[in-house]
């Protein structure tokens, strides 16, 4: 799956709009407004973000929507080749939701599930099963020290087949029982259907089917 909907080609020469809100900006080819800058320095609307190649690790780029500084919604990584590797939901700036990770051919690697804590209110109810009754459960109030936690079933793919090999599941950042093992594939009786892909790239693959690769000009304001 090869990225297309906006590119890092940023034009160097900078210029002031009358009336501008913005400290800076950057324009893309048809004319929208992306990676806005407020005079405090806070990020807001859409932005596409590059990040290069650290101590071994390969670079990327995400898109998505900045609310105020924070991640909000649906956030789309590509590798800098262009193709699309992961998929991932925030809320609050923080995971929340289903997660899912492809290798550069678009073959799903991992699928996560989390959830954001309420900083607010950063206590959560779990059942927990009685050590002398395993059928028998209480409730139990924990409180996360973290701003996200793991929350539901975790998938683990071969790239090559498609197949599940490894599922766990957690509660409240809490491993549970295994939900599936090696041994129970999600295949037909050849053992070789793949996993269909998730919405949110079917999504991204209609949207951008066909479309080409589109500059961005800087907006940059001021000196």
């Amino acid at each position: 799956m090869r990225r297309s909907f906006l590119t890092v080609c940023v034009s160097l020469a900078a210029y002031a709009v009358a009336g501008q809100p913005w400290e800076s900006y950057e324009l893309t080819g048809k004319g929208d407004t992306i990676n806005r800058v407020d005079s405090k320095g806070v990020r807001h609307g859409m932005w596409l973000v590059k990040t290069g190649p650290l101590r071994g690790e390969p670079g990327y780029e995400e898109e998505g929507e900045y609310r105020n500084g924070i991640k909000e919604g649906v956030w789309r990584r590509f590798s800098l080749q262009g193709d699309l590797i992961a998929v991932e939901q925030f809320k609050r700036g923080f995971r929340d939701g289903t997660q899912m990770y492809f290798t550069p051919l678009g073959e799903p690697l991992r699928e996560e599930t989390w959830k954001s804590v309420d900083p607010d209110n950063p206590y959560d109810t779990i059942d927990v099963p009685d050590l002398n009754n395993p059928m028998v459960s209480h409730s139990k109030v924990i409180r996360h020290e973290a701003a996200e936690v793991k929350h539901g079933p975790w998938k683990y793919f071969d790239p090559m087949t498609g197949r599940v090999v490894r599922t766990e599941n957690y509660i409240s950042g809490q491993k549970q029982g295994p939900l599936a093992s090696a041994s129970s594939p999600a295949s037909n009786d050849a053992g070789e259907k793949k996993v269909p892909k998730p919405p949110a790239v079917l999504e991204w693959e209609k949207k951008n089917s066909g479309k080409k690769k589109v500059s961005v000009r800087d907006g940059r304001t001021g000196g």
